[in-house]
């Protein structure tokens, strides 16, 4: 369309916009509320005005607005008699109140109660119906175009997410309004909804009631099912929030809307199927589970254990739905059980409902009754007739049911908690000042401290949030024999006390999933036992692990164990691993086999060379012994003995007085004996180097020349022994390195180069003694025991050669066990090389045993 088009339709809009300009000015002003009024399914008129808002109907029809023209009203849809039941209850308290001499006397409460129908959209319509009127108001064009608001004080609505658009609405004219089911723990921000209040506990509390009980029964893998929407969804977080705190793993968590198109819940169901957690906690109102129930009922999804919160767990219309027991078993938190006199049987009284709307009234009884009356705009067909006479109380269903009686008495403390906030105000004792302007914002800032008790003795206030004090109790669903569930009461739990001793469970017997009597297991993986620790599984939640058995020297002693513990080095993990038992501390001992026999050798050469000593103490005074410089033969052989008995140091348990001992007693003897040997063989060879012709060599090497070489040498590694128990001596020594679980008890070196040095010497002597020895071994074979002392020599040296590898590469005790060997090898090498040939001759060759042999010459043997 063009421009020169569009001109004759804009001028008739701007003459048409003139047109009405022209006659609104013409009138008297007035404030008119925008669309159509909205009229109270219930009211009745009294001094003071009180609102409500309620859900007479839980759902509402679909429309598809074209935007062409004004949107229909809203066209409510199932009717609910939950909503009824809180009408009920707050015409209950009105009546008593009005009725009362005590309670604002003379004075008269009035109502106006509204349909909410579950929506949004409507209870702020609705709200804002209250907060204004319908009526029009006249006023000159100078005045602003106000009013004072037309109720004191709303009470409702039943929803959480209604009630946040509703007090957003009319927080900003400081309006109370009191809920008795709304328990999202957002509306406890006095910033964003400053006039809401309510008597029943804030979510903030239930969502971590029901993350201890479920940590409580040790369920960790868990699956979660919302409704999605402000109480569902809150709810959720702070339950999901304080259960990872706890340890508790969500498998799933999943939201809908009883709204939601069929696919969606099926999707739910879905995943329940495919879950591998046991236990689902729910945070859903009674709307959301009357679909779910119906939808598992199709697919008969029994075998899980059910978490309620408040809004279903104590519900029998949910129990009388699910005929398929899926639900049996479930555990929940739910409001105290409560009793309020006579309101039981004012809510069987109907006649009340029939004041203001009939259509209302109607619908009521017939849904009621199942009847229809004659004059009835319904369309359900094949229904008996109405009289109008039917008995209430003869009907059994979810109206005349009185399970939600702690609901009810909400309802009636938010009514009451006005009444005595009203009574404050107004300085009434036995009459009221009715000269008092009362203003909303003037009641709401006594409301909140208010402090009375209800007739029954329940005591009501609210704190700074607006709550009311945060008690449950924990509900268990247990069927009867006649198929009815009993809600059984199995603990409280107080949030005011100190976490230790919030949850409390009875000492009852509790009824879970399919009637078993065993608490049901739901966890991603088993606990793992003592002696194992948790390792994550890649990419799962935390409660998902593998148990890994904890490493040799590691324990862990209680269930779960995240870490093992290592042992302290003296201890060591038992086969279990949940332990640490003390190592075995290993040396070489006399009682074992090993240590027995190196000792049995001990003594026995000790044995032998004192025998040998005895029979060359005993053939003193013959040629042998004395050829042989016995001075130095028994000297050897004391050594030798010595050398015997050291090795009896190194068996037993280390102490600091053994460890210093065996290495310089060893060192000291073996020195001893080799410089004993090394005289022997250096007079072998100066007697032979004295027959010759002009030799004077013997005078250099006599007797007492060879005593003191043989002290030089020995106090030459006395010294060096000294000065290493001097500077860093050997001591006892615990080694944890060599086994893992045994203690090896052995004496530490101190020094290396000490024990080096002390070996080292007795190897440069050992060596001088094999070369002179050998140099000699040629010498005449009648006197000639040079070549013995080589073949001694040559044992010891091949002895202690070979040592050193294997005491390096022995592991604990057998590095001892090797030095004794090479203590008592070389020993007996030494005994027997020189000694036994002697003995020989003594014993059994006596004729050999002259002078005259002694002297002889014979050819020289090689060796």
């Amino acid at each position: 369309m063009t421009s020169t088009q569009r001109w004759p339709e804009q001028g008739w809009a701007l003459l048409q916009l003139l047109l009405v300009a022209s006659l609104s000015q013409a009138e008297e002003p007035v404030c008119r509320r925008r669309g159509d009024p909205e009229n109270p399914q219930l009211s009745k008129d009294g001094d003071i005005i009180l609102g409500g808002i309620f859900s007479f109907h839980s759902r509402w029809k679909d429309r598809q607005d074209t935007y062409m023209h004004q949107p229909l009203p809203l066209q409510c849809t199932s009717l609910n008699f939950r909503g009824f039941q809180f009408t009920q209850a707050m015409l209950f308290a009105i009546e008593e109140i009005n009725n009362s001499t005590d309670l604002l006397p003379g004075i008269s409460l009035g109502y106006k109660l509204y349909d909410a129908c579950g929506s949004i959209a409507r209870g702020v319509r609705v709200a804002l119906a209250l907060a204004n009127g319908n009526e029009l108001v006249f006023a000159p064009s100078s005045a602003p175009c106000t009013r004072p608001a037309q109720v004191q004080a709303i009470m409702g609505e039943t929803s959480s997410s209604p009630c946040m658009a509703i007090a957003t609405v009319i927080g900003p004219f400081h309006i109370p309004m009191i809920s008795h089911f709304a328990t999202c723990a957002c509306l406890s921000d006095k910033t964003k909804y400053p006039s809401f209040l309510r008597t029943i506990p804030s979510d903030y509390y239930q969502s971590r009631a029901l993350a201890q009980l479920v940590k409580h029964f040790g369920w960790t893998w868990v699956g979660a099912i919302r409704t999605n929407d402000d109480y569902g969804n809150n709810g959720m977080a702070t339950f999901t929030e304080t259960a990872q705190q706890l340890g508790i793993c969500l498998e799933y968590s999943v939201a809908f809307f009883r709204t939601d198109p069929q696919d969606k819940i099926q999707k739910i169901v879905d995943v329940i199927k495919a879950s591998t957690s046991k236990v689902i906690v729910t945070f859903l109102s009674h709307l959301d589970m009357d679909v779910l129930i119906h939808e598992l009922s199709h697919h008969n999804l029994t075998g899980y254990q059910w978490v309620g919160s408040e809004g279903w767990i104590f519900d029998s219309q949910i129990a009388a739905m699910d005929r398929h027991h899926i639900l049996d078993g479930a555990i929940g938190l739910s409001i105290p059980k409560a009793h309020v006199s006579g309101m039981r049987e004012f809510m069987l009284d109907v006649k009340p409902l029939n004041s203001s709307s009939n259509e209302l009234f109607t619908e009521f009884w017939e849904t009621l009754f199942s009847c229809k009356f004659k004059q009835s705009k319904s369309t359900a067909g094949n229904q008996r007739e109405c009289t109008g006479n039917e008995d209430v109380a003869e009907m059994q269903n979810s109206f005349t049911d009185m399970s939600l009686m702690p609901i009810f008495n909400n309802v009636y403390k938010g009514v009451y908690a006005v009444a005595h906030t009203l009574h404050s105000i107004l300085s009434c004792n036995k009459t009221c000042n009715n000269k008092v302007k009362l203003d909303p914002f003037m009641i709401l800032q006594h409301i909140k401290k208010i402090q009375f008790k209800t007739k029954e003795g329940d005591e009501v206030y609210f704190n700074e949030n607006g709550d009311p004090a945060a008690k449950y109790e924990i509900i268990n669903w247990q069927p009867t024999e006649n198929g009815i569930v009993d809600f059984v009461t199995v603990g409280l739990h107080d949030s005011s006390l100190p976490a230790a001793k919030q949850l409390n469970l009875l000492n009852k017997s509790l009824i879970w999933a399919q009637n078993s009597q065993q608490v049901p297991l739901s966890v991603c993986s088993e606990k793992c036992s003592p002696g194992t620790r948790k390792v994550l599984q890649k990419g799962k939640p935390v409660c998902c692990y593998d148990c890994l058995r904890c490493a040799d020297g590691e324990i862990s002693n209680i269930t779960d164990s995240i870490t093992c513990v290592r042992c302290d080095p003296e201890f060591w993990s038992n086969e279990r691993r949940d332990a640490c038992v003390k190592k075995e501390a290993e040396f070489l001992s006399y009682e074992e086999i090993m240590g027995a026999l190196l000792t049995a050798a001990s003594l026995f050469g000790t044995c032998m060379t004192a025998v040998v000593a005895f029979i060359f103490f005993r053939y003193r005074q013959t040629p042998i012994v004395r050829a042989n410089n016995s001075e130095l033969s028994f000297l050897l052989l004391f050594s030798l003995t010595l050398c015997f008995l050291c090795s009896l140091t190194f068996i037993g348990r280390p102490s600091e007085w053994s460890c210093m001992l065996r290495h310089t007693a060893f060192g000291i003897t073996f020195v001893l004996c080799i410089s004993c040997v090394l005289g022997k063989t250096i007079v072998v060879l100066m007697a032979f180097r004295a027959t010759l012709p002009g030799s004077n060599v013997m005078k250099w090497f006599g007797p007492v020349q060879q005593k003191l070489s043989v002290l030089g040498f020995t106090l030459i590694q006395v010294l060096i022994c000294i000065l290493w128990l001097t500077i860093s001596p050997p001591f006892p020594f615990k080694n944890f390195k060599e086994f893992k679980d045994k203690i090896i008890l052995e004496c530490a070196l101190g020094s290396a180069v000490g024990f080096w040095a002390v070996l080292g010497y007795i190897g440069l002597l050992a060596m001088l003694c094999f070369i002179l020895a050998f140099l000699a071994r040629k010498l005449p074979d009648n006197f000639n025991e040079a070549k013995f002392i080589t073949f001694s020599m040559l044992i010891f040296c091949a002895v202690w050669i070979t040592f050193i590898p294997a005491y390096v590469s022995s592991p604990g005790k057998f590095s001892v066990a090797v030095e004794i060997f090479a203590i008592l090898a070389s020993s007996f090498g030494l005994l027997i090389c020189i000694f036994i040939p002697k003995c020989y001759i003594i014993l059994l060759k006596p004729e050999k045993n002259t002078k005259k042999n002694m002297m002889g010459k014979g050819a020289p043997k090689p060796l």
